[in-house]
């Protein structure tokens, strides 16, 4: 108990009391609250946790998307003049902008302030990545690595002094006793979180989120009203950063691949409804963690239901104890489906490889990965409904 009561106060006094510049730090703490939702898993297991910069990158991306928009900026801390050059209020402004060019030319119209959490999703998922444009993923590149550059900085300065909450980043493979959050490579350059302060993002995730979040709005807010940009006010600011996608991108592959098993004589049952679903069945691909909670579309998010049940019963909330109990056999049988498709069956691996850490499969077809996939899912449905208070059905 007291280390987390200690570790609370660091994170409160960086957010409230920290001297702040831009919102770098306000960015950081919020990135690793999201990494600690999205990897509930490593908790399990215990210990110190490695994150990939690039990782706690690709959170600021969607933080930072909006304020981004070439055609609406709004500024994020002071400009300064440097060797007589007005200089960027963020060191990852220009290539953050340039993403969001090359993003309204693939999507032909304007930017949505939350399409930076799409961009993001799609580029980990290597088989949407190379749907996208060559000029997209290249100008999205360049903005992790200044980006990820650019987080040295507040892990730096994080509380009082230099490096006294978090030490320096080191490659993953210099790096002992830790555990790293899926998809990490030994080159990676990572950030350690120490277990207990881990421990407490998971407990505090919803407070965390809120506190961050309304600092961010009020720094906005005053960087503005110092004349240093355009005037915005912190109720545009919170709308900005709570935005959530709609589904912009039809899952036509995922359903084209469904359909040709289901042509093919395989029956899916829906996991809520018990509705058997065959080639002559309407039916519905349901986000199990919906997009406007967590935009996913990783394929173990993805699973045949009765459609009505979708669209007016399940919505924006997620599945009770109880119904994640009853619904784990046909997730169960979801999965051992995906892996009968010649097209389904290497994505549903690689999507739960980059999720859940706590995985052990082979290549093969396996009753025992679908099993512990399944798994994996409830937990981190239980965890995010927990931690963020959500509404259940």
């Amino acid at each position: 108990m007291p280390n987390y009561v200690h570790s609370a106060k660091v994170i409160s006094t960086i957010l409230k009391h920290d001297s702040k510049v831009t919102t770098y730090k306000i960015g950081l703490l919020r990135a690793i609250n999201d990494v600690v939702l999205a990897f509930p898993d490593l908790i399990v297991a215990g210990g110190d946790v490695a994150v990939p910069l690039r990782v706690l990158a690709e959170c600021w991306v969607t933080y930072y998307w909006p304020f981004c928009d070439p055609n609406k900026p709004i500024l994020q801390g002071p400009r300064t003049l440097h060797g007589g050059k007005l200089t960027n209020d963020m060191a990852f402004r220009a290539h953050l902008t340039q993403v969001q060019v090359e993003w309204q030319s693939f999507m032909r119209g304007d930017s949505k302030p939350s399409d930076g959490f799409f961009l993001r999703n799609g580029m980990r998922v290597p088989r949407r990545r190379l749907t996208y444009p060559s000029k997209l993923v290249q100008a999205y590149d360049a903005a992790i690595r200044a980006i990820a550059t650019t987080l040295g900085q507040p892990i730096r300065y994080a509380g009082p002094g230099e490096w006294s909450v978090f030490a320096k980043p080191q490659r993953l493979r210099d790096l002992n006793d830790v555990i790293a959050v899926p998809g990490s490579a030994p080159a990676d350059l990572c950030l350690v979180i120490a277990a207990p302060l881990w421990r407490t993002f998971q407990g505090l995730s919803l407070w965390i989120e809120a506190l961050s979040i309304h600092e961010w709005c009020l720094f906005t807010e005053r960087v503005a009203s110092q004349g240093v940009g355009n005037p915005v006010q912190r109720g545009h600011v919170y709308t900005l950063l709570t935005d959530r996608p709609d589904n912009r991108r039809p899952l036509t592959w995922e359903r084209n691949k469904v359909d040709l098993l289901l042509m093919e004589g395989t029956e899916f049952v829906c996991p809520w409804t018990q509705l058997r679903i065959t080639a002559h069945t309407p039916y519905a691909i349901d986000h199990i963690l919906p997009l406007s909670l967590y935009p996913i579309n990783e394929l173990w998010n993805l699973v045949p239901s009765e459609p009505n049940f979708n669209s007016h019963i399940k919505r924006d909330r997620l599945p009770s104890v109880e119904r994640l109990r009853k619904a784990k056999p046909l997730l169960i049988a979801v999965y051992e489906n995906y892996q009968l498709s010649t097209y389904l069956a290497g994505p549903i691996r690689e999507d739960a490889g980059i999720r859940f850490s706590a995985l052990k499969y082979t290549t093969e077809i396996d009753k025992g990965f679908a099993r512990d996939l399944a798994g994996s899912v409830i937990r981190l449905v239980n965890h995010v409904a927990d931690a963020r208070n959500i509404t259940r059905f």
